[in-house]
């Protein structure tokens, strides 16, 4: 089976593909980097696919499945140019997209911005309320759908030019059937407008959360479908015949239909392969609690995997562009952090670096595209950390001088400092910025970092990875074999997976025999279109596997937890067996429980998934050389104290299992380069990982 993994970030492609073929002695791997193309990623993608296909020798129509991880959703809503949205709501409730739940979100300020105010994903003209009324707690019918408002609304938003529409009706997820008759109504009238159902988004309660949460899937629906059925086409052109499967928020992959009607799920799906990616790296040096830490071009992704765990977001907690999103994600945080940062002296006279990135176009000063303001990736060119030819394998050459004068000329004259003090303090600002995020995803949740290994990856990554290890107190660095396409190795090591839900508000403490009974129908209902979704994927039953959860809380508590059904149906024989495991995740989440207290649930949950192909490394190769044979030259590198060194640079793929550097070095490879400072031992261990401690 030939498999290819892509992902796309702000600055460049990543691709690798893994031919497992019978025939094989070992599998074969092949990477590859290429410029990314913001106006249309699937330029780059397409491109990359015929590029690594020519590399392997293999023909495109060779390929079996294509792993595509994208940002495309999550650009349109950060950067609001989504679809204009128009929307069918309840009477009485067209305005619960603007008062929102009446949070400040930030109490002592005087001066903030609501974006579900300022910048409404459904603008206020755009929301049309018609007659209807499903009641609580049993969903039953209290007034009747008026088709004929609906109609008449459909028409409305037709003329006001809107491109998609929302259907979001009060308790629809007690009883869906008001908001299914709107929805076939619309088609009736307008069969080509792409239309969202909020019981079909986000079959959960809290109104205004998941009216959000529906408006966004419309928000970005259509552009996201275009690119997605674009992508396939162009695929198609080229005489594949691969299955084209997207990466999802929750780190599963879905199809294109399932991600084209349900694009909300795909709004972290350009970061969810690094995080796979990173727990992997670790795997192979046998580590199961990492830090991992994603620094592209752009910005730096960071995540805790505890014990092998990769932890999914309370779906009260996610927001994307400051509008609240009821889909499960990947509990990761991202800030404006990457080899692309601009440095600058603010209004102030500070000295900051980031946000802003110089991105693919034009790029940092020394790419020679025309940017002159001075980055990250300036600073460690000025300071010998990267050499001129070793970005992308040499297909990037960088210009010292063009680095030096953006860095002279914006921050050390201004601030009356040498140029290599500029570049070390660009260094030092963007490590303290990442630190001090790894910190608040870690320590402020309870994580001991001495306890946990740091895996830096992307094309900057293990530039920075040891001072950053410093800094929180790691107990080792972990450089992945190919950290430069670490993100898209996640992807083929990503399960097919969807998660479906429905609610059932019951006390666990004392359920009637029709509670069960309801309980248990809901479990059936949403089990099997978990199992219709797949199949209709190609899978066979016999290869899924079903994860049944129930969101619980204490009565009174105003948010859930998530608790792991491990027997169904539910029966009063076992239904203490649910209560203690919501105790064991109250005990889990907040350090304590109430064993004593009742318990309530709320949503009930399945995760249907089909288990990705394992993924084979080769070994490393022993060369016989030693790393003498691997050495490349020697040039001056600055290191944390201005000390100036000249620091001999290897060749990655030269190295052999058990080869030990002591820094300080530089390893070289095509998509990544590795810092070892002094003081610092590192160790390439049997699957190529680069183990980087601290010398005894």
């Amino acid at each position: 089976m030939i498999r290819v993994g892509v992902d796309v970030g702000g600055t460049f492609t990543d691709l690798i593909l893994v031919n497992n073929d019978d025939t094989l002695k070992e599998p074969q791997v092949v990477v590859h980097k290429l410029p990314s193309t913001p106006e249309d990623q699937s330029i780059a993608v397409v491109d990359g696919i015929k590029q690594i296909c020519d590399i392997a020798a293999i023909a495109p129509q060779d390929i079996d499945l294509v792993l595509h991880g994208t940002t495309v959703a999550t650009n349109i809503t950060l950067e609001h140019n989504g679809a204009n949205v128009g929307m069918i709501t309840t009477k009485g409730f067209r305005d619960i997209m603007h008062i929102g739940r009446l949070q400040r979100p930030e109490n002592f300020s005087l001066h903030f911005d609501v974006p579900w105010q300022s910048r409404p994903l459904v603008r206020r003209r755009n929301r049309i309320a018609v007659t209807e009324r499903i009641l609580p707690p049993g969903g039953e019918v209290e007034t009747v759908l008026d088709e004929d408002e609906v109609r008449a609304a459909v028409h409305k938003l037709k003329e006001q030019g809107v491109e998609a529409i929302t259907i979001c009706f009060l308790f629809s997820f007690l009883n869906d059937t008001h908001e299914k008759r709107a929805k076939e109504i619309v088609r009736e009238i307008w069969p080509e407008v792409y239309v969202s159902c909020s019981s079909e988004v986000v079959n959960m309660m809290r109104e205004y959360e998941r009216f959000s949460t529906t408006a966004i899937n419309a928000f970005v629906g259509p552009k996201t479908s275009k690119y997605l059925n674009n992508l396939e086409s162009k695929l198609k052109d080229m005489g594949m015949t691969a299955g084209l499967r997207i990466m999802q928020s929750n780190g599963g992959v879905s199809t294109v239909p399932a991600a084209s009607s349900r694009p909300v799920s795909i709004l972290m799906s350009g970061l969810a392969g690094g995080v796979v990616g990173g727990r992997w790296a670790a795997n192979m040096s046998d580590e199961k609690n990492v830090i991992s830490i994603d620094i592209g071009g752009t910005s730096a992704d960071i995540s805790v995997v505890n014990n092998n765990a990769i932890k999914i977001k309370n779906p009260r907690d996610c927001y994307v562009g400051g509008y609240p999103v009821l889909a499960p994600m990947m509990d990761l945080v991202t800030i404006g952090a990457g080899g692309g940062s601009i440095a600058f002296i603010d209004a102030g006279g500070a000295f900051r670096v980031g946000p802003r990135s110089a991105g693919a176009t034009p790029g940092p000063a020394c790419y020679g595209r025309g940017g002159t303001e001075p980055t990250v990736t300036d600073a460690n060119l000025v300071l010998g950390r990267l050499d001129a030819k070793s970005l992308v394998g040499g297909s990037l050459e960088l210009d010292y001088d063009l680095a030096y004068k953006a860095i002279d000329e914006h921050i050390a004259r201004k601030l009356g400092m040498s140029v290599e003090e500029a570049a070390l303090g660009i260094l030092e600002i963007i490590n303290a910025n990442m630190a001090m995020s790894i910190r608040a995803n870690s320590v402020a949740r309870g994580i001991d970092p001495r306890d946990f290994v740091l895996s830096p990856f992307g094309g900057a990554g293990p530039l920075h990875g040891v001072a950053l290890a410093e800094i929180i107190g790691a107990k080792a660095v972990i450089v992945p074999p190919e950290p430069g396409i670490n993100a898209a190795i996640g992807m083929l090591l990503t399960d097919t997976q969807y998660e479906f839900s429905g609610t059932q508000i019951r006390n666990l403490s004392n359920l009637t025999a029709a509670d069960y009974d309801k309980i248990n129908a809901t479990l059936k209902q949403i089990r099997t279109q978990a199992l219709d979704q797949l199949t209709q994927d190609g899978f066979d039953e016999s290869e899924l596997h079903f994860e049944l959860i129930a969101e619980c809380r204490y009565v009174g508590q105003g948010f859930e937890l998530r608790a792991n059904i491990e027997n169904y149906p539910v029966t009063p024989d076992n239904i203490a067996e649910l209560q203690q495991a919501f105790h064991n995740s109250h005990e889990l989440e907040y350090g304590h429980a109430f064993p004593d207290q009742q318990v309530e649930l709320i949503t009930l949950r399945c995760l249907g998934t089909r288990r990705a192909e394992p993924l084979v490394w080769p070994e490393a190769t022993n060369t016989g050389s030693g790393i003498e044979g691997a050495l490349l030259g020697m040039a001056a590198t600055t290191f944390a104290k201005g000390e100036s060194v000249d620091t001999p640079r290897y060749d990655r793929s030269k190295l052999s299992m058990g080869d030990k550097i002591q820094g300080p070095a530089i390893i070289s490879q095509h998509n990544s380069t590795t810092l070892v400072p002094p003081a610092y031992c590192a160790e390439i261990n049997k699957f190529g990982n680069i183990e980087i401690r601290a010398e005894a």
